[in-house]
């Protein structure tokens, strides 16, 4: 074929391409390299073609046959470390894109595709240099803005992210994946109301947006709006039946229900286990199976900061003997703060994982070889429960963060009392063996710059006041059912609650006509919102006389943290862990007969300590001895008895249950 005629091939190839006829541009690319196989063009964007076809494998070698032929091309070279980016060849991956930054730094396509492979190398301070880099040589590439906005979100958290999603969404009004980005982070930055909005525009554009459906079910969580929540993850997951993220989601939201039962939780928990699978492959772990041994342990979790998880660990990791266990600590948040560093300084290596890919925290993992390792998220958010199905350490352990199984059958443990799980009740519920290592299963850290016991507002002659401050998802019809009953006991009572965004007027509105069908009137309950800080959280203990509990999801550090302020609780038992965490807590106070069976009992209760409160402030300040000398303070025991209970998993592995790691 004479040169003209080859142009003329090449130049419709071209045609089509730009047009988007991937298939027909393909086949032409073909035919030019069969007469003209000395042709750049042809092998390069046979190459560039490839790729966009998801072939990367394929385009690594056409473009590297192009790079011969024209070794000087930067777009070329380009183009070959983005394939080998997305063929997993991260060393040729870095050798290229370097090479096209060197050869032509003024290419604003090659310091981004720079950029999203340093994110992989887990280089997030230089990654977002290549992305600036990028924006610098040109203001309006969207593509490096975009990049840039997630990655500051992964590294440093939704807020500081905020601004980036606003712009992205200026520029294109209209682009479904800008605005579900901006709504997912305003959802996770205290905007949830704002991100309903920005999420439904999303949805106007492009109904099936993945990101979009499962932000907004997040979002509807976020105001309150349950039912509504786990109806709208359950359409993520018929759309994707693989999105652990719409799975854990649903999960977590289920036990702010009423109607749920354990068994259709339980079925649901096997139904995430079966959806993440096992493991492919077998891989031999390097643990020397030695029971006397010092163990390596290592704890997974975005929340080893100022959190609730973070709060109930230190103690047990302050006390753990450092000649029996060495600790790892993963943190998967991009918070870090003084709670982090506290807990950093109890431990043998701190890694912060916030913003890895699943691979880099697997590889991160394996190469410290833990020998024990415990997740402490179960299905809250940023959770990495996939990785535990890859067995990353022989044995797995999950505790604290979350009310209930995991599902998964690569999880060998979970960390319970006898009191949230009851021998011969809870094992039908979970893929792990119950270890009931205490009295109760957690160990309590009271704030250092907590306020003194103060009398509450019925001592002081004002009215009784029952308050709350328990995350208001979990305060169900059930719920509020049984507060109407205690104020319609003690008429002259109020309500005080507290919880995140509860005085923006949409959440505050519903709350208060949820109150109004059940014959509350709005005078009698007081909403308030965050505060700046744990004390002065405290300090509003203060206004109230008597903590009432949520059900079917128990509070934990609330109950705590109201026993520690002189302030008596009242909880409802349940028949799962999540409903019983109030009744252990209250247990290991000394103070069982708080533990209510049926609403009515609850209100008797309510109401009979109300009077106490009012006639015998005295006896709130002696709630912090008796919480002193509970298992709940006593961190060195409980540190042993958990040490204990890892010693005896690791033991079994040893013996022979041991298995095998993918």
């Amino acid at each position: 074929m004479n040169p003209a005629k080859i142009k003329i091939l090449l130049q419709d190839a071209v045609t089509h391409h730009r047009a988007g006829r991937l298939a027909e541009a393909e086949k032409l690319y073909a035919r030019v390299r069969a007469v003209a196989p000395a042709s750049f063009d042809a092998w390069h964007l046979s190459g560039t073609v490839a790729q966009q076809l998801g072939r990367s494998r394929e385009a690594v070698e056409l473009l590297r046959r192009a790079l011969r032929l024209n070794p000087a091309s930067a777009i070329c070279e380009m183009r070959l470390g983005a394939a080998c980016l997305s063929a997993g060849d991260l060393a040729a991956a870095e050798k290229h894109l370097r090479g096209a930054v060197a050869c032509a730094p003024e290419i604003p396509e090659a310091w981004c595709q720079l950029g999203a492979l340093l994110k992989v190398l887990n280089r997030p301070a230089d990654a977002r240099a290549a992305y600036e880099r990028a924006l610098a040589l040109r203001p309006g590439f969207d593509e490096a803005h975009d990049r840039l906005a997630a990655l500051i979100a992964e590294t440093e958290g939704f807020v500081a992210a905020v601004p980036l999603f606003r712009r992205a969404v200026e520029r294109r009004p209209r682009d479904p994946a800008a605005l579900a980005s901006l709504g997912v982070a305003l959802a996770q930055s205290a905007s949830a109301a704002e991100a309903l909005s920005v999420l439904e525009r999303a949805l106007a554009v492009d109904p099936a947006n993945e990101l979009a459906l499962t932000g907004r079910a997040l979002a509807l969580q976020e105001t309150y709006r349950i039912p509504e929540a786990v109806a709208a993850y359950g359409d993520v997951i018929a759309r994707n039946p693989r999105s652990h993220d719409a799975r854990s989601g649903r999960l977590l939201a289920q036990h702010y229900l009423d109607d749920v039962t354990h068994e259709e939780l339980f079925a649901e928990h096997a139904a995430f286990g079966a959806a993440v699978g096992e493991p492919a492959a077998t891989r031999t772990l390097p643990n020397p199976p030695e029971p006397g041994r010092r163990l390596r342990v290592g704890f997974l979790s975005p929340d080893l900061r100022a959190h609730s998880v973070a709060y109930f660990l230190e103690p047990l990791l302050a006390h753990l003997d450092r000649t029996q266990f060495e600790i790892f600590l993963y943190h998967d948040h991009p918070r870090v703060d003084a709670m982090s560093a506290r807990l950093r300084a109890h431990a043998a290596a701190w890694r912060h994982v916030a913003g890895w890919t699943p691979d880099a925290v697997e590889a991160g993992i394996r190469a410290d070889a833990p020998d024990v390792l415990i997740d402490l998220a179960g299905h809250t958010g940023l959770n990495r429960l996939p990785l535990f199905a890859r067995r990353l350490a022989p044995v797995q352990a999950t505790y604290l963060g979350y009310p209930d199984t995991t599902g998964l059958r690569a999880m060998d443990f979970r960390f319970v009392d006898a009191v949230t799980d009851p021998a011969g009740d809870a094992e039908a519920f979970h893929t792990e063996r119950l270890v009931r290592f205490a009295p109760t299963a957690w160990s309590y850290a009271p704030p250092a710059d907590a306020p003194a016991v103060a009398p509450g507002p019925g001592a002081a002659g004002g009215p009784v006041t029952f308050g709350c401050f328990n995350n208001f998802a979990k305060v169900s019809d059930a719920t509020l059912r049984g507060w109407a009953q205690v104020l319609q006991a003690v008429p002259e009572a109020r309500l005080l609650l507290k919880g995140l965004g509860l005085t923006e007027a949409a959440v505050a509105t519903r709350v208060y006509e949820r109150f109004a069908q059940l014959g509350v009137a709005a005078g009698r309950v007081e909403l308030l919102g965050r505060t700046p800080g744990l004390a002065a959280h405290l300090a509003l203990y203060a206004r109230v006389d008597v903590a009432l509990d949520t059900f079917p999801y128990h509070g934990t550090t609330t109950t705590c943290e109201a026993l520690w302020m002189g302030r008596p609780v009242v909880t409802l038992r349940g028949d799962r862990h999540a409903s019983r965490v109030g009744a252990s807590l209250l247990t290991a106070a000394g103070h069982p007969e708080w533990i209510a069976r049926d609403w009515d009992e609850y209100a008797r209760l309510a109401g009979g300590l109300a009077k106490d409160a009012a006639e015998h402030p005295e006896k709130c300040r002696g709630l912090r001895d008796t919480l002193r000398a509970s298992p709940l303070l006593d961190h060195a025991g409980q540190a042993a008895r958990f040490g204990a209970a890892l010693r005896e998993c690791w033991a079994g592995w040893c013996a022979g249950w041991r298995r095998s790691a993918a």
